[in-house]
């Protein structure tokens, strides 16, 4: 039985990049080291890091002026590091609030003595919308937060909002090279790499250069000008996890693109959507405007049926469907390897659990 993974992250993977993984484990480019053991001062990892960051930079058109920096620590860390680094001049930012991330990104920025200011929520509205930017004070804020894709909630951007001359940052973690953005229009991008990108432990940092090197004595494991200059082996970096990432950067070259994932994504997407919106049992409680390409909550507003449901999908070997505990219900993932056919084969399973539920009630 095929098993399709519909989890959150970590995520499926492209099947081709787990096999060249395994192929590569024992001995690596016939150094007789695996993978996993060369040393990152090596020329051998020098290429991997190297080929890495141009091909992120042709997949994502992106200009010279801006920095790819490779992070441990997940985006939380950089809740707090983009702050320490860029809110250098009014010590305040400015954040949408569309749900649990950009809480968090909140409380990390206000760990580091940073005033936040949230110009906009959805909580109100159990943030089944995106927050609309109506006010932005200029001379005010050193950055906007967003983030432009919500795992948990399901909502995601897909115009950008207008910032007027601040510098607009996002938390792209979830559809980082699953959906086109105009790079130029951010002054730094985070994206932890357990979604779209390989596994975790990896997560990129993409920021202007005129934008780092303005705070001096920063620690040294959240400092971008230091990481720029050491080609962000300033320590061990996460050697195999860049190397998966250069992996997956390859495949995505291989399938097109970014805008070929997104072309794919709105296809899987739109196929679940449909069928939840035909659906008398089933509810997609987002926003149609608002809705998420790559993360798709949906609800019976039963949790003895949902339970069932997520059993027996399970079953059916479509795994990993429960919803985040703070939203309940189901929520399907379908990030850029996740296959059409693995969508055609949920909605099947879907549509037959609706049918044999109305038949018994």
């Amino acid at each position: 039985m095929t098993i399709y993974n519909f989890s959150a992250g970590p995520a499926t993977m492209p099947a081709k990049v787990i096999q060249q993984i395994k192929a590569d484990l024992p001995s690596y480019n016939n150094s007789g080291m695996s993978v996993m053991e060369i040393s990152h001062r090596s020329a051998l990892f020098d290429k991997i890091i190297d080929d890495a960051a141009i091909d992120l930079r042709e997949l994502l058109q992106l200009p010279d002026n801006y920095q790819i920096l490779f992070f441990q620590g997940g985006c939380t860390l950089q809740f707090s590091a983009a702050p320490l680094n860029l809110a250098n001049k009014y010590h305040r930012i400015a954040l949408l609030d569309s749900g649990h991330w950009a809480k968090r990104a909140q409380a990390e920025a206000q760990l580091v003595d940073v005033k936040v200011d949230v110009l906009a929520s959805t909580a109100e509205k159990n943030y089944t919308e995106l927050p609309v930017l109506k006010d932005l004070p200029q001379n005010k804020y050193d950055y906007l937060h967003i983030t432009t894709n919500n795992t948990i909630e399901g909502t995601a951007y897909s115009k950008l909002p207008e910032t007027k001359g601040t510098e607009l940052v996002g938390d792209m973690s979830s559809n980082f090279l699953g959906q086109v953005y105009d790079m130029k229009k951010f002054g730094l991008v985070m994206a932890g790499a357990q979604k779209n990108l390989g596994i975790a432990g990896l997560t990129l940092v993409i920021v202007r250069n005129d934008l780092i090197g303005q705070v001096k004595n920063l620690p040294s494991m959240v400092d971008y000008d230091l990481f720029a200059k050491k080609n962000s082996m300033f320590n061990t970096p996460p050697v195999f996890a860049i190397y998966t990432a250069g992996l997956v950067l390859k495949w995505l070259k291989e399938q097109g693109g970014v805008a070929e994932m997104q072309r794919r994504n709105l296809q899987k997407s739109g196929l679940l959507y449909d069928f939840l919106d035909n659906s008398e049992l089933f509810i997609a409680p987002v926003a149609k405007q608002d809705r998420s390409l790559t993360n798709v909550p949906f609800v019976t507003g039963l949790p003895e049926v949902d339970a069932k449901l997520i059993a027996q999908a399970a079953d059916n070997g479509l795994v990993n469907i429960k919803g985040h505990r703070l939203v309940g219900g189901m929520r399907a993932s379908l990030y850029n390897a996740m296959p059409y056919e693995g969508v055609e084969k949920l909605v099947d399973f879907l549509n037959k659990f609706e049918k044999d539920y109305r038949g018994t009630h």
